[in-house]
């Protein structure tokens, strides 16, 4: 099993893996203990501040079961050896917080033909699912695309429930146990969404999209890509770009008091049918991100529009091809549809 990431997720992870008795677990990890995360990442302890994750991990789990072996990446995953490494483990578990990283292990996985146990955190909420299993889908069935660099916050910088990781990375580990043994359901086409605050756990499910650029009929990624050059991480040359698509924007606040005035406001809500069926802006209309350059037509362009996803990245590449397409009125709901849940509507469902 190999387990990317040491922090909040890789923690329950690797620590119930390795007490389970997983004969090989391979962590992977580029930073070091730092106090500042220690409320979610109980892998480590205070007296391991400043050593490399693997290595404080490492010594963990050996405590926990000395016979299990543990095989350290300390270099972090590159486009250069994450096929490599991936090729190396039967399963593969993402433990990470940012999208760079998710797309590249994503693809890797699908091209080396490697279940993917996938989840992410932000905030109160969390999500888990299966990938590339026995004929699934994979995490570009569900996001085909990078967002514009800067636009989603990691769990550094959005911040997270110290005890989130534990529930979600449990999720995870359970899954892997599962595989192993062959045995149960897995969460393969099945996302699991649980929201802390209410205590609430809801499944939606996923299909197979013939059309995904990794794992459809007809795929057209053939290796794994820089997407640290899209994604923002580490910084790109996308500045002006992020400055130009910035003067789009617009708050929920805005956008109500423009629904106030003009009823007939087109709001155009570009996520997927899945997502919608979770909760949606009424009135809005819906074409989503993938199918924007075949429809791009059926949205007017004498008339005001705004755009909206979830957090504000797919919007944001929206409102630019649609600017590029002379739709000059075009508009990007900065936050998405969690920020107008934050701002507007407090009772509406989050995911």
């Amino acid at each position: 099993m190999l387990c990317i990431g040491t922090g909040g997720l890789g923690s329950p992870i690797s620590l119930y893996l390795s007490a389970a008795g997983v004969g090989s677990i391979g962590l992977v990890d580029f930073d070091v203990v730092d106090d500042s995360n220690l409320q979610r990442q109980v892998v480590h302890s205070t007296a391991d501040i400043g050593r490399p994750k693997v290595e404080s991990a490492r010594d963990t789990l050996l405590g926990i079961n000395p016979f299990v072996q543990i095989n350290l990446h300390g270099d972090g995953i590159t486009r250069d050896n994450v096929r490599d490494i991936v090729r190396g483990y039967d399963i593969v578990v993402d433990g990470t917080d940012n999208f760079p990283t998710r797309y590249l292990v994503n693809d890797a996985c699908v091209l080396e033909g490697k279940p993917l146990v996938y989840a992410s955190i932000f905030q109160f909420d969390g999500q888990a699912t299966v990938f590339n299993y026995k004929q699934g889908p994979c995490y570009r069935c569900l996001y085909p695309e990078p967002p514009p660099p800067g636009l989603v916050p990691s769990c550094a910088e959005g911040g997270v429930l110290g005890v989130l990781p534990g529930v979600i990375g449990v999720i995870q580990a359970t899954e892997v146990v599962k595989m192993i043994l062959d045995a149960g359901k897995t969460l393969s086409g099945r996302l699991l969404l649980y929201d802390a605050m209410e205590m609430v756990f809801r499944e939606v499910k996923l299909r197979k999209d013939p059309a995904c650029p990794a794992c459809g009929d007809h795929p057209s990624i053939g290796d794994v890509q820089a997407y640290e050059q899209f994604c923002g991480l580490p910084p790109t040359e996308c500045k002006e770009e992020e400055q130009i698509l910035a003067e789009f924007d617009m708050t929920p606040a805005q956008l109500k008091s423009m629904m106030h005035a003009d009823p007939d406001l087109y709001v155009l809500d570009v996520r997927e049918p899945f997502e919608i069926a979770i909760c949606a802006i009424a009135g809005t209309v819906k074409i989503p991100l993938g199918q924007i350059g075949e429809r791009y037509q059926e949205v007017p362009k004498d008339r005001d529009v705004v755009v909206h996803c979830k957090m504000g990245g797919r919007s944001a590449q929206a409102v630019e091809f649609l600017q590029a397409k002379g739709y000059t009125r075009a508009r990007n709901l900065a936050g998405g549809i969690l920020r107008w849940a934050d701002d507007i509507e407090p009772d509406m469902t989050r995911y």
